[in-house]
């Protein structure tokens, strides 16, 4: 497996030996690994810690696997979620899945499986990080900066290829004008969020897209790119 260097995981469970083993596995495959062995500082550590991958066991003191899931989700946390459970816990894993976690796995497991579920989680929900990606009609190039359309480059101002290449990235999602200037433009909404309308309406017009259906407005809401 080619780990990419920066990868953040955080470990949740509250037997020391589950912890032990995966964190020696993990980080012997070049991951950044935290711990946590209940689920109150599994909460606030996620928050200081910032990983890209939670592994999370259900059964937790204090508060479970899934009220650790609601409330990290709840609080906008992006890392993709992969619970833990026990072959008998088949609501759990519902109740899980429903709150928002991205996988689970049943106890006990490979290490293998582990890493390939790691893998996919990473590609699914931060394709960014491996550089050259292709996503629909779509493919960003991290190392040249560059986004081509249907296999055409565009020409794009810096703040254009990172304001295109969030919506490609988080398609499927409406991004709020204040997350966008937030992210993009690294300030906080403070009513000046007509420079995002002007920025989108440059990239419709290097996109052709006249009817709005590349890049679509939600009146009140955002804007959203849909892949095919």
């Amino acid at each position: 497996m080619n780990t990419i260097k920066g990868i953040k995981i955080l470990l949740v469970d509250d037997e020391p030996h589950i912890l032990q083993f995966l964190e020696l596995g993990l980080r012997s495959e070049g991951f950044e690994v935290e711990s946590a062995s209940d689920g109150i500082s599994a909460v606030q550590m996620a928050d200081l810690y910032n990983p890209h991958i939670i592994i999370l066991d259900i059964m937790m003191p204090g508060i479970d696997g899934v009220e650790v899931c609601r409330q990290l989700k709840q609080n906008g946390n992006d890392a993709a979620i992969i619970m833990l459970t026990a072959k008998d816990e088949v609501s759990d894993r519902i109740r899980g899945l429903t709150t928002g976690a991205d996988d689970y796995m049943i106890k006990p497991f490979s290490f293998e499986e582990l890493l390939a579920r790691i893998q996919a989680r990473l590609r699914n929900q931060f394709p960014n990080l491996f550089g050259e990606i292709t996503l629909g009609p779509f493919g960003i190039d991290d190392r040249k900066r560059e986004i081509t359309y249907l296999g055409q480059a565009l020409t794009l101002s810096p703040t254009e290829y990172d304001l295109l290449k969030l919506l490609i990235i988080k398609h499927g999602t409406v991004m709020s004008k204040s997350k966008i200037l937030n992210i993009v433009w690294d300030y906080d909404f403070g009513g000046e969020d007509n420079i995002v309308e002007v920025y989108i309406r440059s990239l419709r017009e290097k996109l052709g897209d006249k009817e709005h259906v590349i890049i679509r407005t939600l009146r009140g809401a955002g804007y959203r790119v849909d892949l095919p």
